[in-house]
């Protein structure tokens, strides 16, 4: 054991150890061991590249080979584990392979590579992992909620601006409004992957490794597309980390505005929809109470992987070239990251597919507010009435109705000439839900061709993706 404490990859050229206080400030095993697997594929990896350089003999780089497997064995099992003694992971499963290879021959294998660059390449191997975890749900979820949008194709519902009604519009497109954001966060992950899968192995602590090891053959034992260029930048960024915690971010706000919606569509002054009883909760004190827990839980988680984010990039913003021990942190934001997408997507898509609509209460309200106003003034733009009179008029026309307690549809003829010549009675054709629906054929619009085209292209990337 060093002088740097128990188990420690740094004491040599100390007399003394560290203080409790400084060993119990210094750890990190109780949360970087989710990265054991990896550490262990590194150092698989790096025996082969110590091999190829001379530094092994073929007895060494197979007995370490077989160590090494084992070694993964007993941690998949749980017969090996982190002591309080060992400050990392790296440490920790140094000392396991010891214990397995004994110290000449497990000491050889910490040539050629720093903790800085075996764990700037860990991160990245772990979130590459977890990133195809976490699309997977989302895949899920969207096609989740592109079945909804086609078990209620025809559902007419308001659409709001300012969260006041606006114009009227398809559930189906309005679910699938919730859906594409998300196919974005999936574009995002697919080129975040690009950037994630280049290895920092042979960057050492900063300026590379004077041993001749071959960095792409360590890179292409991992599985990872190439080597990062610059030795420094290597061990001292993370943009690749706080890149994975916005798109993570991203993916919560997403789910977040959905969630909001769905608290304000459960209530009984909107009766919207009923949820599952098996995606709601009750009151410990009021027996009536049937409350949307997973939508405030997504509400709530997307707040605190805003703050993953932000205390990550606050914790990266002055920090100077090369390897700081600031970056320690970096890993339990993305950490908590994953954790809490993987326990939130499968409620969330669950509480989503179980949704029942009423029907009768959305398509009631659909034209609810004047949502049909626009489709008036559209309507005299074809009569030729430039918009500027066109939306004067038509606003004169919704005062009226206002002040008479009327909807549109319901002023007679004759009123609406004295409102305007312009406003003849073939103008009633536009004053219904399913005429204004059905007039919005524009790209992305809310008409039934439109929409199904969109459930389409949805289920060929959820297809392509998944393939």
């Amino acid at each position: 054991m060093s002088a740097g404490g128990a188990n420690s990859l740094w004491g040599s050229r100390f007399e003394g150890g560290p203080s409790d206080a400084l060993a119990a400030l210094s750890r990190s095993v109780h949360f970087d061991w989710r990265l054991a697997k990896y550490d262990i594929a590194g150092s698989l990896a790096h025996i082969k590249a110590l091999f190829q350089a001379g530094y092994l003999t073929t007895a060494e780089l197979d007995s370490l080979t077989r160590n090494l497997e084992e070694l993964l064995r007993r941690v998949e099992n749980g017969s090996f584990a982190a002591k309080e003694t060992d400050e990392d992971v790296h440490g920790a499963l140094e000392r396991g392979l010891i214990e397995i290879s004994g110290p000449e021959l497990g000491g050889k294998i910490r040539a050629g590579r720093s903790r800085n660059d075996q764990i700037a390449t860990l991160i990245r191997m772990y979130l590459l992992d977890q990133s195809n975890v976490i699309e997977q749900l989302l895949l899920e979820y969207i096609e989740v909620l592109t079945n909804s949008a086609e078990e209620n194709m025809g559902v007419a519902m308001p659409g709001r601006t300012h969260f006041q009604h606006a114009q009227p519009v398809l559930l189906s497109h309005h679910l699938l409004a919730h859906a594409w954001p998300v196919a974005r966060d999936i574009e995002r992950l697919h080129d975040w992957r690009k950037r994630a899968s280049l290895s920092p192995y042979g960057a050492g602590a900063l300026a590379g490794s004077t041993l001749g090891l071959d960095p792409n053959l360590v890179a292409a034992e991992l599985g990872l597309s190439g080597v990062t260029q610059n030795s420094m930048d290597a061990t001292a960024s993370r943009d690749v980390v706080a890149e994975f915690a916005f798109i993570a971010s991203l993916v919560a706000i997403n789910l977040s505005r959905f969630a909001e919606e769905i608290i304000i569509w459960a209530s009984a002054e909107f009766d919207y929809i009923k949820l599952s009883d098996a995606f709601s909760t009750g009151s410990s004190i009021m027996p009536q109470k049937k409350n949307p827990d997973i939508a405030e839980l997504a509400r709530g988680k997307a707040g605190r992987l805003i703050g993953d984010l932000t205390g990550l990039l606050a914790t990266l913003k002055g920090l100077p070239l090369s390897y700081n021990r600031d970056l320690q942190e970096d890993k339990e934001p993305v950490f908590d990251a994953v954790d809490t997408l993987t326990v939130l997507l499968p409620a969330f898509t669950g509480m989503v597919a179980t949704l029942e609509y009423n029907k009768n209460r959305l398509e009631l309200l659909a034209p609810a507010g004047f949502s049909l106003a626009t489709d008036v003034a559209e309507w005299l733009v074809k009569q030729k009435v430039p918009f500027r009179d066109a939306h004067e008029i038509t606003g004169k026309l919704v005062s009226y109705c206002e002040r008479n307690n009327l909807e549109l549809h319901q002023v007679p003829d004759v009123e609406l000439a004295e409102i305007s010549p312009k406003l003849t009675p073939e103008v009633r054709q536009v004053l219904s839900v399913d005429g204004s629906i059905r007039s919005r054929v524009g790209a992305g619009g809310t008409a039934l061709p439109r929409v199904i085209e969109q459930i389409s292209a949805l289920r060929k990337l959820v297809a392509k993706k998944e393939a």
